[in-house]
């Protein structure tokens, strides 16, 4: 039977087994993320291997109670990448905690390259989700893109999930205006992107 990921975080520390699982389920959520929000592929790789050694002090203290693992995966994830952005230059001791261990090779830098440009340009509204502020944006990506439901991706922000819905309601209502005026120019518009019907209640 495949484990949990709360099953995993709970053996974390002493199961390198478990470890890896957990490393493999979830890398590419955390790269993603994480190229959403670095320029360089260098920066992408130091927020995943952060993120994980983060986890793997952090796995102890997880409480289910208190939310589903993907959240807090990704407020961690969320919580290096802010600390990056304050420090001036890149913190060496992530290499050396990761025990040398390169996570990325060269194909897997230009696949992050890739995807930095794929997120920033991809989807046929990209330039009204670009225009949306930082934390529409965020919230509508945290839905859209990493599959969070509406409450989960409030508690990654630090926001109410009342705040959430109604940040997530004005995002709605404009993209779906932006969509209409593509139709109504004769615009070769493709279907709307599935988190325009995402329930609310998740």
């Amino acid at each position: 039977m495949t484990p949990s990921d709360a099953d995993l975080l709970r053996r974390l520390r002493g199961d390198s087994q478990a470890l890896e699982a957990f490393y493999r389920r979830h890398v590419e959520r955390v790269r993603r993320f994480a190229a959403r929000r670095c320029t360089r592929p260098e920066d992408v790789a130091d927020a995943v291997s952060g993120t994980f050694l983060a986890v793997l002090d952090a796995a102890p203290s997880y409480d289910p109670r208190r939310g589903e693992p993907v959240p807090w995966l990704l407020g961690i994830a969320a919580r290096v990448v802010a600390g990056q952005r304050r420090r001036a230059a890149r913190d060496h001791r992530v290499e050396a905690r990761a025990g040398g261990h390169r996570l990325l090779d060269d194909d897997d830098y230009a696949r992050i390259e890739a995807e930095i440009d794929a997120e920033r340009l991809a989807g046929h509204l990209r330039r009204e989700v670009e225009a949306l502020s930082g934390g529409e944006r965020e919230l509508f990506l945290l839905v859209c893109r990493d599959g969070l439901g509406v409450g989960d991706a409030a508690r990654v922000l630090g926001i109410s999930a009342i705040a959430a819905r109604a940040r997530l309601a004005r995002v709605r209502r404009r993209l779906r205006a932006a969509a209409h005026a593509a139709d109504a120019r004769g615009a070769d518009a493709p279907a709307p992107l599935p988190s325009l019907e995402l329930e609310d209640a998740r």
